[in-house]
């Protein structure tokens, strides 16, 4: 029976449906990182499981729950990236229904060339600080310069070069979201 391997009774959270079934206006969100954690979590759908995939030097932590939408494919290859705005940070697995209020399109580049790395920018449905947040230039232009330095620092620590290309709206998140949402369902065949 040791070697028997258990069926799962979790479901996979990067099958889930990207779209909250409560309200359509609101897409699902698994948190990876919780926002001021120095620890980076990735979830991994071959194990599984939520892992530990670096720590950040002293000092610097996220500045925002991140996470990731599920069943979408993004332009670096995993699934779409979320930051998040809430009142309180979650915990990596956390699922979430967030209103999208733009987007965060951006570039990396390392030795084996350059590939965009959008994030989406959306506020957690039951929050307070932020629920007056319809478009992301509602944070003003502080925001965006903050999380251009986090970004720079961040991927400078794994080799690589982060620049901002541009700031955009909620409806170019939701076109970012059905991209996504298409790329994933060409890739599963």
């Amino acid at each position: 029976m040791a070697n028997k391997r258990k069926a799962s009774s979790l479901a996979n959270p990067a099958e889930l449906s990207p779209i909250d079934k409560a309200n359509d206006d609101q897409i699902v969100v698994i948190i990876e990182t919780p926002k001021h954690s120095r620890n980076k979590y990735a979830f991994d759908p071959d194990e599984k499981i939520f892992t530990l995939k670096k720590v950040l030097p002293a000092g610097m932590g996220f500045p925002y729950d991140f996470g990731f939408v599920p069943s979408t494919l993004g332009g670096d290859g995993d699934p779409l990236d979320v930051l998040v705005l809430m009142d309180e940070p979650a915990f990596p697995g956390c699922r979430l229904s967030c209103r999208p209020v733009g987007v965060i399109e951006g570039e990396q580049e390392d030795e084996n060339g350059r590939e965009r790395n959008d994030r989406l920018v959306c506020v957690e449905q039951g929050n307070h600080s932020f629920s007056h947040v319809k478009r992301i230039d509602d944070m003003g232009p502080k925001f965006e310069s903050e999380l251009e330095e986090f970004f720079v620092n961040y991927h400078r620590l794994s080799g690589k070069k982060y620049r901002i290309l541009d700031m955009k709206g909620p409806s170019r998140a939701r076109r970012c979201i059905k991209e996504a949402r298409k790329a994933a369902r060409r890739k599963r065949g």
